[in-house]
């Protein structure tokens, strides 16, 4: 593809659960920034199970405005998997995964779309600057979790880079090619490669909205991560058995050479109790982290869809009856808008 041709199209893929009072003021935002920048823009708002009024308020906008698109999903199924939603309906040349709180200021598109056309990289991610709206809690966390990530893992991720990024079309395509059901983004963006380079901006408060990750979350988040890309978890337990079992074996040559030497004597309470508790706790830290990769291949092996789509802003009732073969206006065929948009998306909803 030309990237420096007239006439192209940039996609921005927007997660939202209950964000109805974020919605107008994200919109008025990325006009401003890229209405007159963008030859042709689609606004993919995916509705995550949302239980306020984001769902109609952003039928309201799409009805309006063209460029909105809106996907709503048939319940919650996460950021990942609505994330994942929006890179497989997107139709743009190139994709940009944001937040509609305008913590990714739309204005720094700007700089993705010069890197991305004028020096040819697949993909430009954000490198948050500053983050004064977090915790020093959560920021020293986030850091240790990057260089942890990056020690153990084959694909490293750079620190501090979000999912705000912009994706050619050709690293969207290989994303969508990564079959498995725990998505960890920021780790799948990584791996496929491409020639990738960081813009560094500042990360501004919420303009509205609280966030949905508590720490719980983002505890389970980053243990996903690490157990999705790297197996030193498991590998680790191997070198401590082996490091045990040699000394257990120099402890029993002591053994028997005090029985050799001294005799027989009793041992104590306190040194076999400690020895039970320290090797049964042991035990059961590695059979959890075992578990860890178990359960995962037993989500896996399901092979159940990524997610559902209830509706989809795009088709209208034309369309669906010329892909399905169904005659919708006279319902010959006795089956109604709703239940033939539902068989077309429950068949299709999952990865390729």
């Amino acid at each position: 593809m030309d990237r420096r041709r007239t006439e192209w199209m940039l996609s921005l893929v927007v997660p939202v659960m209950n964000e109805e009072s974020a919605i107008d003021r994200f919109l008025e935002a990325v006009d401003g920034a890229l209405g007159a920048s963008v030859p042709r823009l689609e606004i993919l708002f995916i509705d995550d199970g949302s239980t306020d009024a984001t769902l109609a308020k952003l039928r309201q906008r799409a009805s309006e405005d063209l460029r909105v698109r809106v996907l709503s999903l048939t319940r919650n199924f996460g950021k990942e998997a609505a994330m994942s939603a929006g890179l497989d309906h997107a139709r743009g040349d190139a994709v940009v995964p944001m937040d509609v709180d305008l913590q990714d200021p739309p204005e720094v598109i700007l700089e993705f779309i010069g890197l991305w056309q004028d020096q040819g990289y697949d993909m430009v991610y954000g490198i948050r600057g500053s983050r004064d709206d977090d915790t020093q809690a959560k920021r020293t966390s986030a850091e240790l979790f990057y260089r942890l990530f990056n020690r153990l893992a084959e694909a490293p991720i750079p620190s501090n880079a979000g999912d705000f990024r912009l994706m050619d079309r050709r690293v969207v395509e290989a994303v969508k090619r990564l079959p498995e059901r725990n998505r960890f983004m920021k780790g799948l963006f990584s791996w496929p490669g491409y020639r990738s380079i960081g813009v560094h901006y500042d990360r501004p408060a919420r303009t509205s909205g609280v966030s949905k990750f508590s720490f719980w979350k983002l505890w389970n988040f980053a243990i996903d991560g690490l157990v999705s890309f790297s197996t030193w978890p498991l590998r680790i337990w191997m070198y401590f058995g082996a490091v045990v079992a040699g000394l257990a074996f120099l402890y029993i040559l002591l053994l028997v050479g005090r029985v050799i030497v001294v005799g027989s004597d009793v041992p104590g309470y306190a040194s076999l109790m400690t020895a039970i508790l320290f090797f049964g706790g042991m035990q059961l830290l590695s059979i959890g982290i075992l578990g860890e990769y178990v359960g995962r291949l037993f989500i896996e092996a399901k092979r159940r869809p990524l997610y559902l789509v209830a509706e989809d802003s795009l088709i209208t009732e034309e369309s669906l009856g010329a892909e399905s073969g169904l005659n919708l206006k006279s319902e010959a065929a006795g089956v109604g808008k709703a239940e033939a948009t539902s068989g077309r998306f429950d068949g299709a909803s999952g990865i390729s």
